[in-house]
């Protein structure tokens, strides 16, 4: 047989594998997420979340240096405040978990590069992402709270903001306070393209922000749309979005892939919570090889379009890239 093209000729070796490789993965391309919480000597294992702890401010230091150490260069902060009300008004405070933990983190380990979540369901007593109108939540009052937020944030040492409450206007309001502010330098991550999705189970538990009541229909997407989240996506970069999210990944893949065609901006991609404890779970009861499944999953998510990845896995995908089973 005569073949003259032979698709196998590129995969002899590793060396001519990588050479070729169409998706290149980089250890700067990774942000781990971490929560952090008020109370002393606090390193708690999420229980849903094996490997994930909710830390203490004063063993926060310790964990941003074995991040560091990793090789991964940008976090993502969560706070779960000592109280909340209905505004989530520790949300904005000046000495808010958030803010302290940016203080900390800053003097402790200046060279990360630090984001921090803007939200409010961590913060109010109903679990909601915004102040209430009856029992939905009013998107235009919500707005104002989320910019002081996030003014409080980059104020407090905020590298970058990442909104995630999907809340129409939301990052003109982000934009607007920031500028106005003197802080026009300050990029924005908009979470747009946020799926009203079971995945995020596990992040409930460990930002203590399940709903009271009801769920997050009204506002977060619907799983079946994908011409809805390039609307979204495209009116958060009108609006001053500087990198755009989409969230979750492994059942959105085709979504980024649609989005990062669609954009003239950075897509990030959030691997969430249910995705890590399911792989998780599966590796502990030894029915995967937890490593390969990790990799193959990361490239999947790059692969379909994604230029940053949230992971809970970031530490050990920095590690992988270094001994070279992926990049």
């Amino acid at each position: 047989m005569n073949m003259v093209k032979r698709p196998r000729r590129l995969r002899g070796n590793v060396t001519l594998r990588k050479m070729v490789r169409e998706t290149r993965m980089d250890k700067s391309s990774l942000i781990y997420p971490m929560f952090v919480t008020e109370g002393r000597g606090i390193r708690h294992e999420i229980p849903s979340m094996p490997g994930q702890y909710h830390y203490s401010l004063d063993m926060l230091p310790a964990a941003l240096e074995e991040v560091a150490e990793a090789g991964v260069s940008s976090i993502m902060l969560f706070g779960i405040p000592e109280t909340k009300d209905e505004q989530g008004s520790s949300a904005w405070a000046e000495e808010g978990i958030i803010q302290k933990a940016l203080a900390a983190g800053k003097k402790a380990v200046p060279e990360l590069y630090y984001i921090t979540d803007v939200c409010m369901c961590e913060y109010t007593s109903h679990g909601h992402c915004g102040a209430l109108g009856g029992h939905d939540v009013d998107n235009d009052k919500t707005l104002p709270l989320l910019a002081k937020t996030a003014l409080s944030h980059v104020q407090a040492g905020a590298d970058m903001v990442a909104p995630s409450v999907m809340m129409d206007g939301r990052v003109a309001a982000i934009r607007q306070i920031l500028d106005e502010n003197g802080h026009e330098e300050t990029p924005i991550m908009s979470y747009a393209v946020k799926y009203a999705s079971a995945f995020y189970g596990p992040f409930r538990e460990a930002a203590d922000s399940a709903p009271a009541f009801g769920d997050r229909k009204t506002y977060q997407m619907d799983y079946h749309n994908v011409k809805e989240g390039l609307k979204e996506a495209l009116l958060d970069v009108e609006e001053g979005a500087d990198l755009v999210m989409v969230k979750p990944a492994l059942s959105y893949l085709d979504v980024i892939r649609r989005v990062s065609e669609q954009v003239h901006v950075p897509v990030a991609a959030y691997s969430v919570s249910g995705e890590y404890a399911m792989i998780k779970a599966a590796a502990m009861k030894g029915w995967i090889d937890e490593a390969a499944v990790v990799c193959e999953a990361a490239a999947s998510i790059y692969r379909a379009g994604a230029g940053v990845l949230l992971s809970y896995y970031a530490k050990e995908l920095a590690k992988f890239m270094d001994e070279g089973r992926i990049g």
